[in-house]
């Protein structure tokens, strides 16, 4: 049976212990087992790290040691899936910039503020993340993040919708949900959720995020495949 940590904790605003216990609900629908914890000891141990295949942070404005941030680098660079939602993932940490690097990107702002209704609009064929899943309308907080060049995009949204400062720049499609690699880890993010009861209120985030978590926790699996593969070649 795969097994997840989903670690939780920092700015309350974003519902963090809400939030992972929804994750826990889905993974474990999948047959799979979760250790809940609050805050960041967990990340301590890079042994008790390996054990899993999924890491789920839930976990906003933190502070990230040096160690723990190395643990989860080599956790996840040997398989470990890493994937997680709106600023519990992408704005869990604005100090440390291997988290950064790790995660694909880092929130900067949301103009408007939570009230935004906006599009998110799907990247057909992108990922199997996404196969039948058709552009939906969210009423959130809009993300704009910093992200990584290297990120696959799944889905995006336009900006500017709000009409603030950067609203004098051209319109620009902003990523929403995105894959990448680290090593052999699996990466996973969605900006969507910054509360608990948007999954509800939009269902296409939900399964978003369920897809994209058991697409990450695959890691494991294929990297031991690959290397059966390459030792019988």
């Amino acid at each position: 049976m795969k097994k997840a940590l989903i670690f939780y904790g920092g700015w309350a605003g974003h519902e963090p212990e809400l939030v992972a216990a929804r994750m826990a609900r889905i993974l474990e629908k999948n047959g799979m087992a979760c250790d809940l914890v609050a805050g960041l000891d967990c990340l301590s141990d890079r042994e008790a790290l390996m054990r899993y295949d999924l890491i789920v942070p839930c976990y906003t404005c933190g502070t990230l040691s040096s160690e723990a941030e190395k643990n989860v680098s080599y956790a996840v660079s040997h398989g470990v899936g890493l994937a997680g939602c709106h600023g519990g993932m992408c704005d869990a940490f604005r100090e440390s910039t291997l988290w950064q690097f790790i995660t694909g990107g880092q929130w900067v702002s949301h103009p408007g503020n939570d009230g935004v209704e906006y599009t998110v609009n799907i990247r057909r064929g992108s990922s199997p993340i996404t196969e039948g899943i058709e552009d939906f309308t969210v009423t959130s907080e809009q993300y704009y993040l910093h992200v990584d060049p290297a990120i696959e995009v799944l889905a995006t949204t336009r900006f500017p919708i709000y009409r603030d400062h950067h609203a004098v720049n051209k319109p620009v499609d902003m990523p929403v949900a995105w894959t990448k690699y680290w090593g052999e880890g699996r990466v996973f993010y969605c900006s969507l959720g910054h509360h608990d009861d948007l999954f509800d209120a939009s269902p296409a985030s939900q399964l978003l995020m369920e897809r994209g978590m058991l697409w990450a926790a695959e890691g494991k699996t294929c990297a031991a495949a690959a290397a059966v593969l390459h030792e019988n070649t």
